[in-house]
């Protein structure tokens, strides 16, 4: 009897330290919030499913795999919808780029069109070992349709890709639509009278309350060129990747070309940003640009001797008025490709020079613009005045690249050929210097000009940023203003008896005057 009841009571001993040892396995842990219990039952489901052979030298393999699937499982539930990434949204709008108007004719294709072909340029390019490749070419071709057709544009053309540090631009150059000349002036203008309104403001405010008025005198404001003249001449849009709005750039000053040479700057691709620089810059990211395009242009804009002529109506102007305008030489039957590859006679600019002032015409700043034709005359019987400023001559239109002007040592252009092994075939291939970045192509009848670059221009070894311009004097130096020291009791004493001597003297000779009239 008592064996049966010591083996009973070891069973159930046996059944509660079983039961214990069940309940602690099915702790959850506090880090995977797992338990043992449940992990040993999956490993052995594993085991037995499988049938793999020497288990016991996989079986920590085999349960960390099943740990692994666990935690995947709880992922895959939490895991959110990918969401469309900068490159989707890109091409879904880039797509618009390649499909075809329903209403869209044949004949309409035959038409000529307004913008050059894309490919043939993007082949000579690919020749000259320059450009964007073909497939970015032709999204460009698309997205220059799509500005052709929205902004009815007589001509546009790639005009080059401008390298930022966030995003790039790409360039078109178009001529200005009629009108849309006279709606920038009137633009201007409003701009001009709200400008006086203010300072009218100001003046009046200045009669109510009277303040201390400065005598400096800015110099004066050098006029902005009119539109379809000079820096002006094209209007130029801009777009960061092929499908997006394409926005327009604004007319460039003077003063603002004449700050970009003396500051360099890197573009962000955002044209709202602010251009800190010294000396200050009077505009933001797209003003910058728009100066920098000028610049680029007036200096990289070339064709091949011949190609164009000189407008008829310029015939009968005066010579000493510079040329402004151009046409094409309906005579001109091509250059070969060596004699362009080894002189550089054989390339002419055809965009105006900017001069320092910061126009491509000068303006006299002496003579006030309301001033009339009828002062002349009054003007002539005065004698010349000693600071009458020279007027500033440029090279002319049409000048060769051999008289273009060499900086810091270096040639400002070199010249080569696309290909030295089929040169019956190849291309005149020329490179600006000055102006990383900027390349033109000529074979026979055919040329282009592109940039694709930083938008900066070559500044030698290093670049040192100018220096302040020394301040300018608080007052003139003087004696009516330089301070004396104090005299000493003595001196004031003299000084004193001085003036009484004096003053008696006066009073004495006073008197014997009156004596004088009064015996007479």
């Amino acid at each position: 009897m008592e064996t049966a009841d010591e083996n009973q009571d070891s069973s159930q001993l046996k059944v509660q330290s079983a039961a214990s040892l069940k309940a602690f396995m099915l702790k959850n842990s506090t880090k995977s919030n797992l338990n043992l219990y449940d992990h040993l039952t999956q490993l052995l489901i594993k085991v037995m499913d499988e049938q793999l052979q020497n288990v016991v030298d996989v079986i920590e393999d085999i349960s960390h795999d099943v740990k692994r699937g666990l935690v995947e499982d709880k992922q895959s539930t939490l895991r959110d919808l990918p969401q469309t990434t900068a490159a989707e949204l890109l091409a879904e709008q880039q797509r618009l780029l390649f499909s075809r108007p329903e209403d869209a004719d044949q004949e309409d294709e035959l038409v000529e069109t307004p913008l050059p072909n894309v490919s043939e340029i993007g082949f000579y390019l690919e020749q000259a070992g320059v450009g964007l490749g073909r497939e970015e070419m032709q999204r460009i071709f698309l997205a220059l349709k799509q500005l052709v057709e929205s902004q009815a544009l007589l001509r546009c053309r790639l005009w080059g890709k401008i390298l930022g540090t966030e995003s790039s631009y790409i360039v078109a150059e178009a001529e200005y639509r009629e009108g849309e000349e006279e709606e920038e002036q009137i633009t201007d203008e409003a701009a001009e009278e709200e400008e006086r309104e203010t300072e009218a403001q100001d003046s009046e405010e200045n009669e109510m309350d009277p303040l201390p008025q400065s005598t400096y005198k800015p110099a004066p404001v050098v006029p902005k060129e009119a539109i379809g003249t000079g820096a002006n001449k094209c209007v130029y849009y801009v777009c960061k990747e092929p499908g997006l709005p394409w926005v327009k750039l604004p007319p460039v000053s003077p003063v603002q070309i004449t700050v970009a040479r003396h500051i360099r700057k890197f573009f962000t691709g955002r044209l709202d940003t602010p251009v800190n620089s010294y000396p200050p810059f009077p505009g933001n990211e797209a003003n910058y640009l728009r100066a920098q395009i000028a610049r680029i242009s007036a200096g990289t804009q070339v064709s091949p001797q011949g190609f164009f002529q000189a407008g008829e109506e310029e015939g009968d102007e005066e010579d000493e008025a510079p040329r402004d305008s151009y046409e094409v030489n309906p005579d001109f039957e091509g250059i070969p490709v060596a004699e362009m590859a080894e002189s550089l006679s054989t390339w002419v600019h055809h965009v105006q020079h900017i001069l320092q002032q910061g126009r491509c015409t000068w303006v006299n700043l002496a003579v006030k613009p309301g001033e009339d034709s009828n002062e002349e005359g009054e003007a002539e019987e005065k004698e010349e005045e000693p600071d009458e400023p020279e007027p500033e001559v440029g090279p002319p239109l049409l000048t060769p690249l051999s008289q273009d002007a060499e900086m810091f040592n270096t040639p400002p252009w070199s010249s080569k050929m696309s290909s030295t092994l089929t040169s019956q075939h190849a291309a005149a291939v020329l490179r600006s210097n000055l102006w990383p970045g900027a390349y033109a192509y000529a074979c026979g009848k055919k040329f282009e000009n592109i940039y694709v670059g930083w938008g900066l221009k070559y500044a030698g070894e290093g670049y040192s940023p100018p220096v302040p311009p020394p301040p300018q004097k608080e007052y003139p130096s003087g004696p009516e203003i330089t301070e004396a020291l104090d005299p000493s009791l003595e001196e004031e004493q003299a000084l004193k008896e001085a003036l009484e001597e004096q003053q008696a003297a006066q009073e004495e000779m006073e008197d014997t005057d009156e004596e004088e009239e009064d015996d007479d």
